[in-house]
């Protein structure tokens, strides 16, 4: 899976999606008649990440970057992402209809360094979109992007378990 964050200006969902793809396969459910197996987690990605970013993408979209990448979850492919993560508050609007926002908050690493904020998030995969690709209807960092969940999918395959063998339960 591609997860492409390419001009994700912002929001409160890289946490969310985060935890969801960090999921793990604890374990399979097998049931009588039917011969496909579950997972469990119910909801799980079972299979290779890629993130995509560029010079488009800040504020939530830079911390998703940064936090799929701190969670080994995959390469990030593109280009550095814009380096804006200090949270911003409006306290009222002023007298002549503008309004004041207040730097409130940044983001610090699990070792208390400030990270993101003024550099951005530098891909595993460096890739520009240069225009003449893009005229022609071409995405070199999508194409890169894929290639690499293609490569990772061929090197690291992941499979279900066999059916196990149904129980016996008698003497």
């Amino acid at each position: 899976m591609v997860i492409d964050v390419r001009g994700n200006n912002g929001g409160f969902v890289s946490e969310m999606i985060l935890e969801r793809l960090r999921r793990k396969l604890l374990s399979v459910g097998v049931s009588r008649n039917v011969r496909f197996l579950t997972t469990y987690p119910a909801t799980l990605f079972w299979g290779s990440l890629v993130c995509l970013e560029n010079e488009t993408t800040g504020s939530d979209g830079d911390v998703f970057a940064a936090m799929f990448r701190e969670a080994k979850l995959g390469p990030v492919v593109g280009k550095r992402t814009w380096g804006g993560v200090v949270g911003i508050n409006g306290h009222g609007p002023l007298l002549d209809g503008g309004n004041v926002f207040v730097p409130e908050g940044g983001t610090a690493s699990a070792d208390g360094k400030w990270i993101i904020e003024g550099h951005g998030v530098d891909p595993d995969v460096e890739v520009d979109n240069d225009a003449k690709s893009l005229l022609d209807g071409r995405d070199p960092q999508l194409e890169r992007s894929v290639a690499e969940a293609l490569k990772r999918i061929a090197e690291h395959p992941r499979h279900l378990p066999a059916r196990p063998a149904d129980p016996v339960k008698t003497p």
